[in-house]
């Protein structure tokens, strides 16, 4: 038994320098919270948050000169009020025009008289 915890003892006199980069290498580049893993993750995230400032720049932009433009111009308020409130002026008509097929329900063909039963 001795023999073997002084090969071992020996082993860690001799290189007690390099365990003691290897342990250090190790705590730096993974244990650590200021880690180099920790630190690639970071950077991915500052990458992606960079992205969305873009792209919340750009809508801010695109935001900022249509309110300018409503602003500036009241056909540009009417126009919005026409199309996403179907709003109209008092002397005007407004038809809405469908492509959709009527579905028709049994309550609907007993109302208008239209009793069809298939086989």
């Amino acid at each position: 038994m001795s023999t073997k915890l002084s090969t071992v003892w020996n082993f860690l006199a001799g290189n007690k320098y390099l365990i003691t980069i290897v342990i250090g290498v190790a705590v730096v580049g993974f244990i650590d919270d200021n880690s180099f893993m920790r630190r690639f993750q970071y950077d991915l995230q500052i990458s992606g948050l960079k992205a969305e400032i873009q792209k919340y720049s750009l809508e801010n932009e695109q935001s900022t000169k249509a309110l300018q433009e409503l602003r500036r111009d009241p056909k540009a308020i009417e126009k919005i009020a026409r199309e996403r409130y179907f709003m109209k002026a008092d002397d005007e008509d407004i038809y809405v025009l469908s492509t959709d097929q009527p579905t028709s329900s049994p309550e609907q063909e007993t109302i208008t008289g239209i009793d069809e039963t298939i086989e």
